[in-house]
């Protein structure tokens, strides 16, 4: 008999958040089955590119393939072994990649924010389309880089698995299996926001 993995993972929090905030989390046990239609894969980069970044400079790029495809392929032989054992079951594998450099060859400022922002927005259509999303650190930037000739003016900076969750945690390791089961936690806001002087909460 297997673990069912639950639908959502709400966030705990102390007011009510928007249901793709709350419901927004970050799976390992992913559907081998599940596929991603083109409308759907299509709203995901819609929704990156309208993300806001500074002076409208867009830095956000994304490599993707599909499971099946050559550029799936090669994005998952990129990752770190950590990842690679359950992203293989991904519908879909992605690279975010940022514009780190203008066309006068000056640094371009908070690309890495921008990169972020788009990818956010990525993510929560993601949420929005009924899947789920994992970003990872864990990837080789160089094989990327090499692999796909990334430009010398473009820095990889995350990998995102993207599926369907699965009803099984049987195919996970069990120190991944605990990771998926173990509940969400942050800090409290108190730790977080502050008013007047720094470390004073208004919370």
């Amino acid at each position: 008999m297997t673990d069912e993995l639950p639908v959502t993972k709400p966030a705990d929090t102390s007011v009510p958040v928007h249901p793709l905030l709350a419901e927004r989390w970050s799976p390992r046990a992913l559907d081998p089955t599940a596929e991603i239609g083109d409308d759907a894969l299509r709203a995901l980069f819609e929704a990156a590119r309208w993300a806001p970044s500074w002076g409208n400079t867009q830095p956000a790029r994304y490599l993707v393939g599909r499971r099946g495809e050559e550029t799936f392929t090669r994005i998952h032989a990129a990752l770190s072994r950590g990842n690679s054992g359950w992203a293989q079951s991904a519908a879909v594998l992605l690279v975010g990649v940022a514009r780190v450099v203008d066309e006068d060859g000056e640094k371009l400022p908070y690309a890495e924010y921008g990169m972020a922002l788009a990818t956010q927005n990525l993510v929560l259509q993601a949420v929005a389309e009924g899947l789920v999303a994992h970003q990872m650190a864990g990837f080789d930037r160089d094989v990327v880089r090499s692999g796909f000739e990334v430009p010398a003016e473009y820095q990889p900076m995350v990998a995102v698995a993207i599926g369907g969750q699965a009803l099984s945690h049987e195919e996970l390791p069990d120190r991944l299996r605990e990771k998926e089961l173990a509940p969400r936690t942050r800090k409290p806001l108190s730790e977080l926001v502050f008013a007047e002087r720094w470390g004073r909460s208004p919370f």
